[in-house]
């Protein structure tokens, strides 16, 4: 093991401490002997082993004191019996009451150790300070007659002097109940004399006075009964009885709930213990004990006497027939003719419209009226009650229940039936089909998303969405009978079907000939072509030439509507667009041949030409003319025949009349024709 290995240091250290221990302990010398008690001990060696009491190097005095006694270690530790009570700086100077090293036959515990820890004269102790009042015969006796060994000179290992004794009564007294008690003895006996049965805890559960003063322990504590005096105290059973447990009681239980206090019978409220019967006369409820039965003694009913609605006499249901105190016609008549009863009102009475003070005027407010079936709201905020709550009669009451909540049942219809059929088909409201429309603040000013569409069969979409109501229903100078001045679309426009009934036909009835079609994918009338947007939107397309017999092809196809069809500045018909000139070419082209194929005065430009594309020809020479082309003219271009001249002042091709003769074009040469006779040919 070398120098550095610290078991080696460790080790020297440890023998050095014990040896400087052992010349402590050597060198010390007692200031006098111990007392027997701690002499006499084997673990004291006669009183020289001073660790044992002093405590050793690392140990104090008062742990060594605790190391031996452990029952008062035990009494610090819980805070009970005399060294518990006495806190923890007295508790912990074990030699301020126990001193030492005073001779054999001095006593450790002794008058100066009581005084020391604050407790007199030991035959006076108070024994309350450890939890047991002493009174009575227990006064009388000495200290040794419960503590055996408290006047012991020297106590032997293990005796106790004062400390291991019980607090029962049977420890010290034979039980002549043979244990069949579930209480203490104290319960029932003093500690004058076991035969005097004072109960003195008994006004702790009930106080033995009054009607109670006269009766028998067993009148209540009835043997076999879950109360029997043997049974008292038992955690099992109950060990506290209400007043309803002995006695019935007349009153409702909401009564005696309300009534009951913490720690106390809600009988004891009005009954006290001290009365003879509970009908006596001091058993008179107070105003705060009245308000208990439900019915406080406030405003109108705080001058009433007891006798105006307790009969004397009679029996308890009679006196006190549980009335409320807003059971109001349990006294009052009923102005309102049983209109009420088995409504939902008559749960909370009278005062769901008047006040608890009075009835007039009453309190039937703008917000409880909204639970009667109709919300007072807009117009209705303005009417007088007696408006809509009439009296048939001067002697007959007021009409409340079966008041219509319908719009009808006040107000005519301004529609003359008009939305009855479309009003079938919706879920009812509460007031009637004209909620459906309008609110309560005015019929002029109908509710915000009318469907116009489903009401009255045509949906206001396009143009006629953003239009003002107005331009339909133009408003009448004077109110009808109804005070309506909406005006209705009837009066402003003639009877017809679809958009004809409000816009003039700007075709003048063109397209509803019998050989055009009636419907385009399920659509008549205008919207064959037309939505509600604009006249002017066909966004379905047009087929200009299955609708006016005038097809666009070639260059047709590409010039604008207006090239045909010249915008007209004043609009006339509804029409923005004058009509085409004709449907043939000449009707808008001029005609580059000066009529030379005009038949009847008509000239058919479709003979020679595509559809708009004049110099696409589709003139076959062989076929379309008098003059067929052989094999020596097919291959000519066509002004080797037909040349320009002057016809009727227009300098133009001459087409036609040619002449076809072969001289016509090539004339006569005789002398050629001599020569090849000649030669045979």
């Amino acid at each position: 093991m070398s120098a550095r290995d610290p078991r080696l240091w460790i080790g020297i250290l440890s023998a050095l401490a014990v040896a400087l221990f052992a010349l402590a302990d050597v060198g010390r010398s007692a200031p006098g002997p111990v007392a027997a008690v701690h002499g006499n001990l084997p673990a004291m060696h006669g009183g020289q082993s001073c660790r044992q009491c002093h405590g050793g190097l690392f140990s104090t005095m008062t742990a060594a004191c605790l190391e031996c006694h452990a029952p008062i270690a035990e009494q610090l530790e819980a805070g009970r019996g005399v060294h518990g009570r006495l806190g923890a700086e007295r508790a912990g100077q074990c030699a301020l009451c126990h001193s030492e090293h005073h001779g054999e036959e001095f006593a450790l515990v002794n008058a100066t150790s009581f005084a020391q820890a604050g407790l007199g004269d030991p035959a006076s102790f108070d024994h309350a300070k450890v939890g047991f009042a002493m009174a009575g015969r227990h006064l009388e006796l000495a200290c040794a007659r419960c503590h055996v060994s408290a006047d012991v000179p020297v106590l032997r290992e293990g005796e106790r002097r004062y400390i291991g004794l019980s607090q029962d009564c049977a420890s010290c007294h034979h039980d002549p109940h043979g244990g069949r008690m579930r209480v203490g003895c104290a319960d029932c006996h003093g500690q004058e004399s076991f035969a005097l049965l004072a109960a003195p805890n008994h006004a702790a559960v009930l106080p033995l006075e009054g009607g109670h003063a006269r009766l028998g322990c067993a009148d209540c504590h009835v043997d076999g009964s879950a109360h029997a005096l043997a049974a008292v105290g038992e955690r099992r059973a109950p060990s506290r009885r209400g007043c309803a447990d002995c006695h019935a009681s007349p009153h409702r239980d909401a009564f005696v709930a309300a009534a009951a206090q913490p720690g106390r019978d809600a009988c004891a409220t009005c009954h006290l213990a001290g009365h003879d019967t509970f009908a006596a006369a001091a058993a008179i409820l107070t105003r705060e004990q009245h308000a208990h039965a439900g019915f406080a003694l406030a405003a109108p009913h705080d001058d009433a006497s007891c006798g105006q609605c307790h009969v004397p006499g009679g029996t308890f249901a009679e006196r006190h027939p549980g009335r409320g105190p807003d059971d109001c016609r349990a006294c009052h008549g009923d102005p309102h003719g049983g209109q009420f009863d088995g409504d939902r009102l008559a749960a909370s009475g009278c005062v769901s419209c008047h006040a608890r003070t009075h009835f007039l005027p009453h309190e039937f407010t703008v917000e409880k009226h909204a639970h009667a079936g109709l919300a007072l709201t807009g117009s209705h905020l303005q009417l007088d009650c007696e408006r809509c709550h009439v009296r048939p009669g001067a002697d007959e009451p007021r009409v409340f229940r079966g008041t219509t909540t319908q719009c009808d049942g006040c107000h005519s219809d301004a529609h003359d039936g008009f939305f009855a059929a479309a009003s079938q088909s919706r879920a009812p409201t509460a007031h009637g089909q004209c909620a459906h429309c309008h609110a309560p603040t005015s019929f002029a000013e109908p509710l915000s998303g009318f469907d116009h569409g489903a009401w009255t069969g045509h949906p206001l979409v396009g143009s006629h969405a953003e239009a003002e109501c107005t331009s339909c229903h133009r408003p009448a100078r004077a109110k009808d009978a109804h005070g309506r001045t909406f005006g209705r679309v009837a009066d402003a426009f003639p009877p017809a079907d679809g958009c004809a009934r409000c816009h003039a036909d700007p075709h003048g009835g063109h397209f509803d000939h019998a050989s055009l079609p009636a419907e385009v994918d399920g659509r008549a009338g205008c919207a064959r072509c037309h939505d509600e947007t604009s006249f002017r939107a066909m966004p379905h397309g047009f087929d200009h030439g299955k609708w006016t017999g005038f097809p666009l092809e070639g260059s047709h196809a590409k010039v604008a509507c207006s090239a045909c069809h010249e915008p007209t500045a004043a609009h006339e018909g509804g029409r923005s667009m004058a009509r085409a000139r004709g449907n043939t070419c000449a009707a808008c082209h001029a005609d580059p041949h000066g009529g030379q194929f005009a038949t009847a005065g008509r000239t058919d430009c479709a003979r020679c030409h595509k559809p708009g594309h004049f110099r696409s020809l589709v003139f076959n020479h062989n076929l379309d003319s008098r003059f067929r082309l052989g094999d020596a003219h097919a291959g000519l271009a066509c002004s080797a025949c037909h040349k320009r001249e002057s016809i009727g002042g227009r300098e133009l091709v001459r087409y036609r009349p040619l002449p076809s003769n072969c001289v016509d074009c090539h004339g006569m040469h005789e002398d050629q024709l001599r020569r090849r006779r000649r030669r045979g040919t």
